[in-house]
């Protein structure tokens, strides 16, 4: 077994744990994003549950070929990578309409790993993407919460211009984290391997010799033969626990939920 990541202490606590079968799951190949980029290979769990729209959206232009061999238009170093624009830089278009916010969600904590619970609010994991919300004394009569995304590193978002409802094609993902960022794009998934691919792509505004993405596919579209052979380790389990108790055990009062990375590995 080869272990694939980059927290450390996420490593750590794999090491002494005993993960077992049940603790890890396979990817959807209908909600797996690969991103074949001229530094290397970005793979993407997408959460149609945080946004249907954008996940739609993206899924649309990856089989249109619309991304396909577009720049890296806009990096900076420790925050984002951007692209996706069909006119490589900012304010391009596809020939799709506008997509609504999709800002928050709907959250059953019940049905999720929560990390943390506080007076003031909630979060935890998603699959593999963080969240925060509201606190759970804040559940609506159905038992839910209002939750986001919450913007890590290796977080991906819908760009858009000044008005809410103007993303379109443009993508980003976040090469470190920037909550500043959260309830004002749209959060639609997260890297599970090629964050180091991530702070790779070349910077700049623009980059003087901008990287670019070659070929964007969903893994369901791809030959089984060629599609990734990983999985994820299960929000749910007991493994992961573990994990996040040893992460707010070495971050104290500091803890986040950006401090936490599930764990991807080679299927066997």
């Amino acid at each position: 077994m080869r272990l694939l990541g980059w927290a450390t202490v996420v490593i750590a606590a794999l090491m002494s744990a005993t993960a077992m079968a049940a603790d890890w799951r396979p990817l959807d190949p209908e909600n797996t994003l690969i991103v074949d980029t001229s530094k290397g290979r970005i793979v993407v769990e997408m959460r149609p549950d945080f946004a249907p729209l954008a996940v739609a959206r993206v899924e649309l232009l990856s089989r249109e070929h619309v991304y396909d061999g577009l720049l890296f238009h806009r990096a900076i170093d420790h925050f984002v990578d951007q692209t996706g624009n069909p006119n490589n830089r900012d304010g391009g278009v596809s020939a799709h309409p506008d997509l609504a916010p999709e800002f928050t969600f709907r959250l059953d904590p019940g049905a999720q790993t929560i990390a943390r619970a506080a007076g003031d609010a909630t979060d935890g994991f998603m699959g593999t993407s963080p969240f925060e919300g509201e606190a759970l004394s804040a559940r609506r009569a159905d038992g839910t919460i209002r939750a986001w995304g919450a913007y890590c590193p290796g977080v991906v978002g819908m760009g858009r211009q000044a008005a809410p409802d103007s993303a379109n094609s443009e993508i980003f993902f976040m090469r470190d984290a920037a909550r500043r960022l959260d309830r004002d794009y749209t959060v639609w998934g997260k890297v599970i391997l090629g964050l180091d691919v991530v702070r790779a792509i070349a910077v700049g505004e623009p980059p003087a010799q901008p990287d670019r993405m070659l070929k964007v596919q969903v893994m369901a579209d791809m030959p089984p033969a060629d599609r990734p052979r990983l999985e994820v380790m299960d929000a749910r389990g007991s493994a992961l626990k573990m994990i996040v108790d040893r992460a707010r055990a070495a971050k104290g009062a500091d803890f986040s939920i950006c401090d936490v990375d599930i764990p991807v590995r080679e299927r066997r």
